[in-house]
């Protein structure tokens, strides 16, 4: 059997992902952006949403019998997604008063809900969030009532308690609402605007609520989709997707300039279910948008500084990133490639308590001519998801789910938090695991397989050398380094990691 490895760089990004799940609450180190609150394209939901995606992008494709490695992690982006600091946003921007709906704001009031109405750039990622951990982890942790509850109070000022309190059916239910009642066309972000973007994560959660539940929500809502957009039309005049329809007056803004974020957050998400369309129109579309640079680099053309209202806008440029998830969804391994060494060659790639990340940079153009400008978005999340996910990542995600039988075979059900996972999947029957106990962070370098201890006698290799015998609550080791590295406890089988990086290999005897 072929070994597929996860290269440092992309452990890395996973042992990011896990750093920032586990800062203190409102700890927002490393992802604050340049714009003012959390009401723009790099706000702490997406980073939070995303890295999530990534897990579950790297999970299923990658290292589908590391459950233990990634379920921890899910739980704790969600807390923090559901925290006020991430939507409390919404209290003002439900108001109104923007370049889109300025002339609402006298008949718009303050919303705390963050989820009653409109606001599908946060309902839509608690949504899938939470329907992503119980499809990946076969849980109903997010079924129990109130189990996804956002709630607020302040001691200084706000009066009681806000409480709105959901859980994964409840708030499946209410956006599937919404979106019946808008004909399908979606869900408004701000008041008045349907982003076609931000509607595919709810399509994405429905799709897994009905894997979970047995419904044919998703098809409904695509074909109605579909036909409601058919009047306008996916893509612009330049063949670029339209960025976003007016409620009131059905007006199509379309993409301007055009901005690569806006054609890249698209494609990649709406290749899950519109995969021949999505591929029709991307090397078109990306080829506006790269730049060229030494030794095959490539980069993406600098945004456009606009104005609006006579104001500049101050807010993340997270075009890179989108470009590089992109080409990833994509399977573009050349364009793919290109950008991820522009980024190790000039956006300082900086390892930091053993996760890989890029730190901000608000500087568009260095000296040198060549694009140094990075956001949180992007240096914390999109270019690792992108350097973790496959060609199809998230076409594989939601059309190749996984059957209960894979959850029936032998897992790593707990990691400590200084292990490196490499490898993790099932060949055969026989479990394949490549481990490394890192000494950037604390822990105990334990990792816990389920599925092994009272099924039988089981073999245990490491680096391919038969090292113990596993026969119910019995081990019986070899003499040697590995000698005291497994042991059983009840049916779980424990193993203790070295610092250097070894494979294990564990089948079943006949």
């Amino acid at each position: 059997m072929a070994e597929r490895l996860l290269t440092a760089a992309q452990t890395g990004h996973l042992r990011h992902f896990d750093n920032l799940s586990r800062q203190l609450p409102n700890d927002w180190s490393l992802m604050q952006g340049k714009g003012t609150g959390q009401d723009d394209f790099g706000g702490y939901r997406f980073q939070l949403a995303y890295m999530a995606y990534a897990l579950a992008l790297t999970h299923v494709h990658r290292l589908p019998a590391a459950p233990g490695l990634f379920q921890p992690t899910m739980q704790r982006l969600i807390d923090k997604i559901l925290l006020p600091e991430v939507w409390m946003y919404w209290r003002d921007s439900s108001r109104g008063g923007a370049v889109f709906n300025a002339h609402l704001a006298d008949s718009l009031h303050e919303e705390w809900n963050p989820v009653v109405r409109d606001n599908i750039m946060y309902s839509a990622y608690v949504q899938s969030m939470a329907l992503l951990h119980d499809h990946l982890f076969d849980s109903d942790r997010y079924a129990d009532p109130g189990s996804l509850t956002m709630r607020h109070w302040s001691f200084f000022w706000g009066g009681e308690e806000k409480r709105f309190a959901y859980d994964r059916d409840s708030l499946n239910e209410h956006i599937y609402w919404q979106m019946v009642q808008n004909g399908y066309l979606g869900v408004a972000c701000e008041p008045n605007c349907v982003f076609q973007i931000c509607n595919q994560p709810a399509i994405l959660g429905f799709r897994l609520h009905d894997l979970l539940t047995g419904g044919m929500r998703a098809e409904e809502v695509i074909a109605g989709y579909e036909q409601a957009w058919a009047d306008f039309g996916r893509l612009d005049d330049a063949g670029h997707y339209n960025q976003v329809i007016l409620q009131d007056s059905k007006t199509i803004e379309p993409n301007r300039a055009p901005s690569p974020w806006v054609d890249a957050w698209c494609g990649t998400l709406m290749n899950m279910w519109n995969r021949d369309f999505v591929r029709a129109n991307y090397p078109r579309q990306v080829s506006d948008f790269l730049v060229p640079g030494p030794d095959g680099t490539l980069a993406v053309r600098p945004a456009n500084r606009q104005e609006v209202m006579g104001q500049r806008v101050i807010a993340d440029n997270c075009d890179f990133g989108w470009v590089t998830a992109w080409a990833s969804e994509m399977g573009d391994e050349r364009t793919l490639k290109g950008l991820l060494a522009h980024a190790d060659r000039f956006m300082n790639p900086t390892w930091r308590d053993g996760g890989l990340y890029y730190p901000r940079n608000d500087t568009v153009v260095a000296s040198d001519g060549h694009l140094v400008e990075m956001d949180p978005l992007s240096g914390n999340v999109l270019i690792g998801y992108a350097r973790l996910n496959v060609s199809d990542g998230l076409w594989g995600l939601y059309n190749r789910p996984w059957g209960q039988e894979h959850f029936d075979e032998p897992a790593l059900t707990a990691v400590d938090r200084d292990v490196d996972v490499s490898q993790a999947e099932v060949v055969d029957g026989v479990l394949h695991t490549r481990l490394r106990r890192s000494q950037e962070v604390p822990g105990d370098g334990t990792v816990i397989i389920n599925g092994i201890a009272a099924r039988g006698r089981w073999t245990l290799a490491v680096d391919g050398r038969p090292t113990a015998s596993v026969d119910g609550t019995t081990v019986r080791c070899e003499p040697g380094p590995f000698a005291d590295a497994v042991r059983v406890r009840g049916e779980q089988v424990m193993l203790r990691c070295a610092d250097t990086p070894h494979r294990f290999t564990f089948w079943q005897e006949r």
